[in-house]
């Protein structure tokens, strides 16, 4: 019953996985501009956030955000804030004249290039989302056989979609490998930086608005 459990939530979440979205964005963004070490703290990052969801829907904390509703709305404004101030930062920087993505001097790149940088970023990506929690809560508890320790097989549903985000963020990063030899120029990243920084505000007015 655990192997049949697994199989079926690694299909659900699977196709959740390849669904392109916030982290697909911040992923390739950061990627593409030849952060390595940066964009594999973001996937770790997300992944760790995936794992704690897990371990907290397993121990019955997220069915609060469920049950109430001031304190998913407190965790959705939060998230929506968060998304909105890092898009409109990426925003305002390139129309200020600045290039976030330019790094190639030897003093700048440890502070650009931060694995520590780019987990935290997509750690506190993944926990502001309240719908992940949501989703968690709707759908975790459908795989965990009974008689099962619900932690426990909590903890392992969650770690085979980490195990699937981990194998698709690395064909992100390979992808976005190749994209980088398009941006080499001030121009180019300032666009993709406008880009990544209109897709992520506008996830955050989605997520507002309660979409």
């Amino acid at each position: 019953m655990i192997g049949s459990s697994l199989w079926s939530f690694a299909l659900v979440v699977g196709l959740l996985t390849l669904t392109p979205g916030l982290d697909t964005a911040l992923i390739l963004r950061t990627a593409a501009l030849g952060r390595r070490r940066g964009a594999w703290g973001v996937v770790l990052g997300i992944q760790a956030g995936t794992l704690v969801w897990g371990a907290l829907t397993s121990l019955g904390v997220t069915a609060v955000l469920t049950a109430s509703h001031l304190a998913y709305e407190a965790l959705r404004w939060a998230g929506a804030a968060y998304l909105v101030w890092m898009g409109a930062r990426m925003l305002i920087g390139t129309f200020r004249g600045e290039n976030p993505g330019e790094g190639d001097e030897p003093e700048a790149a440890p502070a650009l290039d931060s694995m520590t940088r780019g987990f935290r970023q997509g750690l506190t990506t993944n926990l502001l989302n309240p719908k992940v929690g949501a989703f968690y809560v709707a759908v975790l508890p459908q795989f965990i056989p009974a008689g099962a320790a619900p932690l426990a097989m909590g903890v392992l549903l969650a770690s085979v979609h980490a195990a699937l985000g981990l194998i698709w963020s690395t064909v992100l990063v390979a992808f976005a490998r190749v994209l980088r030899e398009r941006l080499r120029t001030t121009r180019a990243r300032r666009l993709l930086d406008r880009i990544t920084g209109t897709v992520i505000a506008a996830f955050g007015v989605r997520l507002a608005l309660g979409d």
